[in-house]
């Protein structure tokens, strides 16, 4: 259940990315706004930038956690509507997934993996979405996690997973 009026779904993946997965991450930002959630993210850009810029094509909300601790030190993409300084580098990705109702992940790197296994921690759902796959030393991993193989699919997977009417995977 949502833990506040509006649904807020966050955004992770890589500072650089492909041109595919920033087609993906365009599309993913157009539907968080489409469905009239708020869209949280690193801020930053990659990913982040070109979620953003999708949802501001369909007059969504955006909010950046960015790491630094002012504009100097890690410019914030130009499509944010807010933006939060922490100054917490890479312990921002943890502001980031527990300011989510729900986790959609594109791509990605090594601070994308991080984002992923802290919503597994604190059981928040995630969607992958060209994502990662991944297995630990006892046969745990990321496979047990929805996946989408569409912009549409992952934002309405996340929804229905935040809002509890979709069994989780795992």
């Amino acid at each position: 259940m949502p833990r506040q009026t509006r649904l807020t779904l966050g955004l992770v993946g890589g500072d650089s990315c492909s041109d595919n997965e920033a087609k993906l991450a365009f599309e993913t930002g157009r539907q968080i706004a489409r469905a009239g959630a708020v869209l949280v993210c690193g801020g930053g850009a990659g990913v982040m930038e070109a979620g953003c810029s999708g949802a501001k094509t369909a007059s969504g909300v955006t909010l950046g956690v960015m790491a630094g601790e002012g504009p100097d030190s890690s410019p914030p993409n130009a499509h944010l509507d807010f933006v939060l300084y922490t100054g917490l580098g890479q312990g921002r990705n943890q502001i980031v997934v527990l300011s989510a109702d729900a986790v959609i992940a594109i791509g990605g790197e090594w601070g994308t993996l991080s984002e992923i296994a802290i919503a597994k921690k604190y059981g928040i759902p995630v969607v992958l979405l060209n994502s990662w796959s991944v297995e630990g030393p006892h046969g745990q991993g990321l496979d047990d996690l929805a996946r989408a193989a569409s912009a549409k699919e992952a934002v309405a997977k996340a929804i229905r997973l935040a809002q509890g009417s979709e069994p989780g995977v795992e």
